[in-house]
């Protein structure tokens, strides 16, 4: 799963920037601002991964499930998990 994290605690600012974000063509690694939120490209996570963070209680869980998306939010980033196979529209 390919992972993108918005780093705001709020979640209607994460909405306003939701679709640009997955519009915006990110390398591994880079980060950037879109719309004065800082948006990271994380890489690849393994599975189990998500699967951890959706036990926790602190972790509120989001799915997108037209696209396959799972979306975590805790503490101050969403996490949006897209699995490889899915093509983000640049």
């Amino acid at each position: 799963m390919k992972c993108i994290s918005v780093y705001t605690n709020d979640f209607e600012v994460f909405s306003d920037i939701y679709e640009k974000v997955l519009q915006t063509p990110l390398q591994e690694n880079e980060e950037l601002q879109v719309d004065g939120i800082i948006v990271s490209e994380s890489g690849s996570v393994p599975e189990n991964y998500l699967t951890r963070m959706k036990q926790r209680p602190e972790v509120v869980v989001m799915k997108v499930k037209d696209k396959d998306i799972t979306i975590l939010q805790h503490r101050d980033v969403f996490e949006i998990f897209i699995p490889e196979t899915e093509n983000v529209i640049h």
